[in-house]
């Protein structure tokens, strides 16, 4: 098992000092995608089109994704990431947008999701498509499990995406866990109620693919 803490934010910040920049076009990171559309469709018909609906990004990174929901008027965003460096990248560059009052809404959390202090009940969808599969301590899962239960409103939905068993076993030079479809929903029971789930091949800016799976839960 790779030594590399997966809480150890110097590990990310150097990642992102390393590849990341304020473009959204952060060169060298394997995540990267232009539009997460499998996860706005997702949102959009969760959330009803409701853009006054809190939805956090766990793990947001640089990721596009907060650009599109701004775009498409959604404003009450928690961007959550591990990495101060990410952070502050992504918030110049969305607040160069948009422009710092469309950005008022936007609530930036630098932290260990399984750590911080976030509000009960306080989101209407919880989307994770960076964080989960690094968690390979059954502790660590389990706080995670523990944290997102607590944090979505009952009715509220969870998007989580991670490597699938055909996936890489590992990723920015740490070792992931990876999920079939079963998996995920076990995890995430009995607290969330699996709705759907889906299967994504991504390809990578070099041109390789990495097998996804999503699971879509209802909080109970």
């Amino acid at each position: 098992m790779n030594s590399t803490l997966k809480s150890d934010s110097t590990h990310w910040d150097a990642v992102y000092q390393q590849h990341g920049n304020a473009s959204g076009k952060p060169a060298g990171v394997s995540w990267y995608r232009p539009h997460l559309e499998r996860s706005l469709n997702w949102i959009s018909q969760l959330t009803a089109g409701d853009t006054a609906a809190r939805i956090v990004d766990v793990g947001t990174g640089e990721s596009t994704l907060a650009d599109d929901l701004l775009a498409r008027g959604y404003h009450a965003l928690t961007l959550l990431d591990l990495s101060a460096t990410a952070l502050a990248h992504l918030r110049t560059r969305l607040e160069g947008r948009f422009g710092e009052p469309a950005c008022v809404g936007v609530h930036w959390r630098a932290g260990d999701v399984t750590q911080l202090a976030l509000p009960e009940s306080g989101f209407d969808v919880w989307h994770d498509r960076a964080v989960l599969h690094f968690l390979t301590d059954p502790a660590q899962r389990a706080a995670y499990v523990a944290q997102a239960t607590r944090c979505v409103r009952p009715g509220g939905h969870l998007i989580v995406a991670t490597f699938a068993p055909d996936g890489p076993q590992q990723c920015s030079q740490l070792d992931v866990m990876r999920y079939s479809e079963a998996e995920l929903a076990a995890l995430f029971a009995p607290g969330f109620e699996a709705v759907a789930s889906e299967r994504e091949i991504h390809t990578t800016p070099s041109g390789a693919q990495q097998a996804f799976q999503y699971l879509i839960a209802r909080r109970r």
